[in-house]
């Protein structure tokens, strides 16, 4: 019996071990961890967790742009996060509108002289002269530090915005800037790892679990202190020495090709215009960073030396290759390699895209054909001059491939219109010395010099009165772009420097159009001091974005003074919309309507105004007035 039951027992245990699960227990198993990521995934969406990884953001009702939050999809360990010029566009793209995006890094975004001293801004300005119909949109989306896959991993989404145009101005970065191969902020040189985690950033889940890994990494390790003051361009460079057809020279080189080859594609695929530009930098007056004595190549230095030598002895030709061979040997590599514009000309001409050569016009307006600090304030940004250079080209070329606007432009030369351009170019003198301030700051630090000859900030720039503080706070501290000018503005005005005060105001409307508050507290200030005409082209400004009760108010008072009454009681009419009981409004309205005989309006009006103020000056005698008039009449 024993034995029986024993054996019995075992085949039955061996038949339960071998009997093939049901496929619906192998779905639930894989079900469970994918249900446990999408619930967290809501979760922490719900309860807003991290930042916001949105595109874009709005700003105001119908306005949007680039989000000033999104450069933490690329950079991970740097504190102090660089973000784009803020420009605006809508939402919706209005059908009158030719739109504009303009891609890069620090060059593209204008770098010092942002936002305002942008090729973009001249681009923009000179469209809306020659093109005074149409709603131009130039949104200048350029942010320092970044290289191609940042520019790869926006584009999708800038496609969908509806564009006219997409200029693209980029390759320096391409080894420091986040992800590149030499950059503190590289995951490697795997192009699938690196857009994986791209992919994965815009989910709450890879936020969260990454900001654990972070602290867990932190309590372990504590991350080293980086100097505060040292530049962003400092602060990024991992591989300070990149040698001359290295294996890491190559996978930048490699990392730009594939990653601009994806970037037109999906601009051919969506049947977007590209206009796509060369670099151009400074090789005669920036020394090599780093000078290395390799086995295969000599010192950079050695040939820079070598190229000012050839240079003095005439010698134009031979001088400006060795300037370029010393530039392509500085290990620092902080300025494109020519490998970088011959994939952009070789791409050119694959895809059929039109081709902007800023190297060679810059080249053409440098003497003896080399660029030096003539149109460069560092080793590759333009000077204020360069940059309207550059956006003059791009003008040029939009024209020479019929890429402007539809509509029909007003009757004047390039030479007029260029003049007309710069003459009513929106820069400060506040713009000016704060890029001043930048570029000293940043030749202050490594590498243009050494950390012991480095002077500190304060006395470098030795701000001598309120506004250069201002500038100085703006530049090296916490004080943004739009406090800077807002605060200068209430300076001026308080010290009664109005001309002054104006100027501020108007580079602040230039880069927030959208800001009502800006037309009508300007138009305040000069309808106080009895400057109408000045106060009302910022009131019209103001009232062709968005009417409200102040702007369309003072419209009709001025409109009413100059005896155009019929445009008065249209904006008056309008004011009243917004305010029924604003008794100075009814006062003119009934005034208005008086004097376009409509005297039963005009009476029903004065004495609304009487009613909600009897005291009001003026309404009593206004009020009998307009019934002798009715009295005449009957």
């Amino acid at each position: 019996m024993t034995d029986f039951f024993g054996k019995t027992q075992t085949k039955l245990s061996n038949k339960n071990t071998n009997k093939k699960q049901p496929f619906y227990f192998y779905l639930i198993l894989i079900a469970i961890p994918v249900i446990f990521f999408i619930l967290l995934e809501i979760s922490l969406r719900v309860f807003s967790y991290g930042y916001n990884n949105e595109q874009w953001v709005e700003v105001s009702e119908g306005k949007l742009i680039l989000n000033p939050e999104i450069a933490r999809r690329y950079f991970h360990k740097t504190q102090s996060l660089p973000y784009s010029n803020q420009e605006v566009f809508d939402a919706i793209k209005q059908k009158n509108t030719f739109r504009i995006f303009v891609m890069g890094e620090s060059s593209a975004a204008g770098f010092p002289f942002a936002p305002l001293g942008s090729s973009s801004r001249y681009l923009q300005q000179r469209l809306e002269l020659v093109y005074p119909e149409s709603k131009i949109e130039v949104v200048n989306l350029g942010i320092t530090a970044i290289n191609s896959y940042t520019i790869r991993d926006l584009f999708p989404v800038v496609l969908e915005m509806s564009p006219d145009l997409i200029i693209i101005y980029t390759g320096h970065n391409e080894y420091y800037g986040a992800l590149g191969v030499g950059s503190m902020e590289s995951f490697g040189t795997s192009r699938n790892i690196i857009n994986l985690g791209l992919w994965l950033s815009r989910y709450k889940t890879f936020e969260f679990l990454t900001d654990i890994i972070r602290t867990i990494s932190n309590w372990i390790s504590p991350s080293k202190t980086v100097d505060r003051d040292a530049t962003l361009m400092a602060k990024m460079v991992s591989e300070q020495q990149i040698t001359f057809k290295s294996e890491l020279y190559e996978d930048g080189i490699e990392q730009f090709r594939n990653n601009v080859h994806e970037i037109l594609e999906l601009a051919k695929e969506k049947n977007v215009k590209i206009l796509l530009s060369t670099l151009t930098c400074n090789t005669l007056d920036q020394q090599p960073f780093i000078s290395l004595k390799a086995e295969t190549n000599p010192p950079a230095k050695e040939i820079f030396e070598k190229a000012k030598l050839e240079l003095s002895n005439g010698h134009i030709s031979t001088a400006d290759s060795l300037f370029t061979y010393a530039k392509e040997l500085d290990a620092l590599r902080f300025r494109a390699p020519e490998a970088i514009n011959k994939i952009i000309k070789e791409y050119s001409i694959k895809f059929n895209f039109p081709l902007v050569n800023i190297d060679s016009v810059f080249r053409s307006k440098s003497r003896n054909g080399i660029v030096g600090d003539n149109l460069m304030t560092d080793h590759l940004h333009p000077t204020l001059e360069g940059y309207q250079l550059m956006g003059k080209t791009f003008f040029e070329s939009m024209k020479l491939n019929r890429y402007l606007p539809d509509a029909e432009p007003i009757q004047l030369s390039d030479e007029q219109q260029d003049s007309l351009t710069k003459a009513n170019f929106i820069f400060s003198k506040l713009d000016s010395i704060q890029a001043s301030y930048r570029i000293t700051a940043l030749k202050n630090k490594w590498p243009f010099v050494n950390d012991y000859q480095s002077i500190p900030t304060i006395k470098l720039l030795n701000p001598a009165n309120y506004i250069d503080s201002l500038i100085y706070d703006a530049t090296v501290g916490d004080l943004d772009w739009e406090k800077l000018h807002r605060k200068a503005a209430e300076w001026y005005l308080g010290h009664g420097e109005l001309e002054n005060y104006k100027e501020q105001m108007d580079v602040l409307i230039s880069q927030f159009p959208f800001v009502i508050e800006y037309y009508n507290s300007t138009a305040y200030e000069f309808l106080k001091i009895g400057k109408f005409d000045i106060a009302y082209s910022y009131l019209e400004k103001g009232f062709r974005l968005k009417a409200d009760a102040f702007s369309s108010k003072w419209l009709g008072i001025i409109d009413l003074s100059k005896g155009h009454n019929e445009s008065a009681v249209k904006y008056l009419e309008k004011s009243l919309s917004f305010d029924p009981k604003d008794s100075q409004v009814l006062f003119n309205l009934a005034g208005a309507y008086s004097r376009l005989k409509l005297y039963d309006k005009s009476l029903t009006t004065i004495n609304s105004c009487l009613q909600i103020d009897p005291v009001f000056p003026g309404a009593s005698d206004l009020k009998s007035q307009v019934e002798r008039l009715i009295n005449q009449n009957e």
